[in-house]
């Protein structure tokens, strides 16, 4: 509840929409930078922790049968991570997606990890039937900007945990997954917010931010 912007001043990145102070607007704009940044920034960081853990996976998996349902073959993509003989000796589509949780309110009630429920919802409804066809199995990993996460997420996660602690036998594999996943998605938030920032506050938010090296005595 920090006032970032300037009211009523037009978006600079999509030159739609209005900004807001608080920066709501910001948070769910889907025009480039930030939106999409913020997605790879997490998917990255989770195929690294896979990486880390010892689980056999691969970001960006061309598996030639997710499409949107209404399109056919045409709009074919890849998995954003694929995760080998993860369930049962079958590969694992996990795809991504974060939302804002005030997108849609109106009059409407605020209620916790509504959006990121219902985004998990809508994957599942895409794509579970396509990977199941092709013996595959499908995760949706939602997510909002609050960094509610859908439950499907929370189970690949705690699993994921479990294989670094029994793994990596380090003091922080305790919980370092859902840290690292938790930070992703702030930083996410972050470039969201100062891609739209005048630029005298984004100069002084770069010079608050960057790192100062003290040295040791």
């Amino acid at each position: 509840m920090i006032p970032l912007f300037p009211v009523d001043e037009v978006c600079p990145v999509c030159h739609k929409a209005c900004l807001d102070s608080f920066g709501e607007h910001a948070i769910h704009c889907r025009e480039l930078p930030g939106f999409k940044y913020r997605h790879d920034l997490v998917r990255d960081v989770l195929f690294d922790i896979f990486r880390c853990a010892g689980i056999s996976a691969k970001k960006e998996a061309p598996v030639n049968f997710l499409t949107e349902p209404l399109e056919g073959r045409s709009t074919l993509r890849p998995a954003d991570i694929l995760v080998f003989g993860w369930v049962g000796g079958k590969h694992a589509c996990v795809d991504l997606t974060g939302v804002s949780p005030l997108v849609g309110l109106g009059s409407s009630a605020f209620t916790v990890g509504q959006a990121a429920l219902k985004a998990a919802s809508g994957k599942v409804i895409k794509h579970e039937k396509a990977c199941l066809d092709n013996q595959h199995v499908f995760i949706p990993f939602a997510f909002d900007t609050f960094g509610f996460l859908a439950p499907e997420a929370v189970d690949l996660l705690s699993r994921v945990q479990r294989v670094m602690h029994s793994n990596v036998m380090t003091p922080r594999s305790m919980d370092v997954v859902f840290k690292r996943l938790s930070f992703a998605i702030q930083k996410g938030v972050v470039a969201q917010l100062v891609a739209r920032l005048p630029t005298i506050s984004m100069s002084i938010t770069c010079f608050l931010i960057k790192p100062h090296y003290i040295k040791k005595k």
